[in-house]
């Protein structure tokens, strides 16, 4: 007798959608490659409306399965088969540890595994392209001056850009619903704004680790269809899936847990990383090249500023600020006699043959109760003594103000942490400036309060322990007020120890 029905199809029996408005906080750079364009990284825009950006479901889901496999094993961990990401975003064919087994076994592996059950949508933003643009250059660290052909520029969307999500969970006969329902709430969760700031801790885009891509869903809204049930199945069929963002009449949630009806308090994130949340006040004034207005009336240098709540602020960039972390980290361990490789992994790399990312995220700020002026400066001949003839441009730096210095690194030794220890004391001092024009007193820094934490997983007991520190000075003529100072320096006496040992 012939079948009827094939026997290898998805026996779906629930379908869960889940929607929400993503907003970003920082600019974000969704990029396309095309070299064509007359920017270096232009943005990705839709073809069908080609005034509105495009944020692919892929470009979604891999930063979501990324938060997801880091939350549940850790930083610079690969997937494993039948882990939550896996589970949730689909398994492949050959990890690492079974590369080396029988081709019988890997075409049984081939055999087991699985299609995503999630479905994300391809999204465009609800506005047309409101765009910025920011230079990018390469320091050569000895010099100190530009490298050659090594400057570029980024097209990126503004802070306060809003996409709306969509996801489609499918729950098949044989799945443990309950399993994927968590692993979609810890990798959504990572979207929704933290407690010590309005940002979740997923970003989109490019240059992630530099302040780029910064966003958060503030309200989820969940459909739940039984296809078991027909009644279900005829509100699914009716559900209008081309209606994009919220619907209006639904209840909204803040919490995409209490949403899906999932509790996550036994889930123990297994993120090792070291944070430094520290405020300062700007001594003098700061300047940060941004280009000229393009109405031509501006100064001939003027700060950097960004969009931020529809209002221009001025802003210390995560790109600026983590080049003079790195400059001045080189001649920190060149001065205790080591050698600058070990700061490849700490800052990233990229060369011939390879590349690897910073595990230094630093975050971009906005500079608070700042005031510009505008000076006027001229180049003097040092032969006659006089002015130099053509030499005469304006610039208009900002002056006083406040800002907040966030940094993560990610998978710290003690030594890093040392390394880092050391850069906060040369900005709090007011030794270490940020930005341009140092050498006439600009960019120096004084530092306020700072609080430390080091969020460590310790593997072989599965245990959390959380460590925390914090510096305090109300004035620069008063001491420091420093919690278990002897533990910090151990991480300094770490980092000597360290440099003696590849000399």
């Amino acid at each position: 007798m012939t079948e009827l029905y094939r026997t290898d199809h998805r026996h779906i029996i629930k379908r869960i959608i889940v929607r929400g408005i993503l907003v970003l906080d920082t600019p974000t750079c969704l990029g396309q490659g095309d070299t064509d364009s007359p920017t270096d990284l232009p943005l990705l825009r839709d073809s069908l409306h080609e005034n509105y950006a495009l944020l692919t479901g892929s470009s979604i889901a891999g930063a979501l399965r990324n938060y997801l496999r880091e939350h549940s094993n850790g930083y610079g961990e690969s997937d494993r088969r039948n882990d939550l990401a896996t589970k949730l975003f689909g398994d492949l064919f050959a990890y690492k540890n079974e590369q080396s087994e029988s081709e019988k076994i890997k075409i049984e592996l081939r055999e087991k595994n699985i299609q995503s059950p999630l479905i994300i949508d391809d999204v465009t933003s609800t506005k047309p392209i409101e765009a910025e643009l920011r230079d990018g250059v390469k320091i050569n660290s000895a010099t100190r001056t530009a490298e050659d052909k090594a400057k570029y520029d980024l097209e990126l969307l503004q802070s306060g850009t809003e996409f709306p999500l969509s996801f489609e969970l499918l729950i098949e006969k044989d799945n443990d619903e309950a399993i994927l329902l968590k692993a979609l709430a810890i990798a959504l969760q990572g979207l929704e704004p933290q407690n010590d700031s309005k940002s979740g801790e997923i970003c989109l885009g490019m240059k992630k680790r530099r302040g780029f891509g910064r966003c958060h869903v503030e309200e989820w809204q969940v459909w739940n269809f039984n296809l078991e049930d027909s009644r279900d199945r005829t509100s699914w069929l009716n559900f209008e899936h081309w209606h994009t963002g919220l619907f209006p009449d639904r209840a909204t949630y803040p919490s995409i847990a209490t949403a899906l009806g999932v509790s996550l308090e036994n889930e123990s994130d297994r993120r090792d990383r070291f944070t430094i949340h520290a405020e300062f006040k700007l001594v003098g004034s700061l300047l940060i090249r941004s280009g000229q207005d393009s109405t031509g009336r501006a100064p001939d240098v003027v700060h950097l500023k960004s969009h931020r709540n529809d209002e221009l602020k001025p802003i210390l960039s995560g790109t600026s600020l983590a080049g003079v972390l790195r400059h001045r980290a080189e001649r920190i361990v060149n001065t205790l006699g080591g050698n600058s490789t070990l700061l490849k992994e700490f800052f990233g790399f990229v060369d011939e043959k390879e590349a690897k990312a910073s595990r230094l995220v630093v975050h971009e700020k906005v500079i608070e109760n700042a005031t510009e002026l505008v000076q006027n400066r001229i180049a003097i001949d040092r032969f006659t003594g006089g002015a130099y003839h053509g030499a005469l441009f304006d610039e208009q730096p900002i002056f006083g103000g406040d800002v907040t210095i966030e940094l993560e690194l990610r998978n710290p030794k003690e030594y890093e942490i040392g390394l880092l220890l050391l850069l906060l004391k040369d900005l709090w001092t007011s030794d270490l400036p940020v930005g341009g024009e140092s050498s006439i007193g600009r960019g120096r820094l004084q530092g306020k309060n700072a609080t430390l934490t080091w969020h460590k997983w310790d593997k072989e007991k599965k245990l959390k322990y959380k460590d925390t520190w914090t510096i305090a000075q109300k004035s620069e003529n008063e001491p420091l007020d420093v919690t278990n100072p002897d533990r910090l320096q151990q991480f300094i006496d770490q980092l000597v120890d360290e440099v003696k040992k590849n000399e």
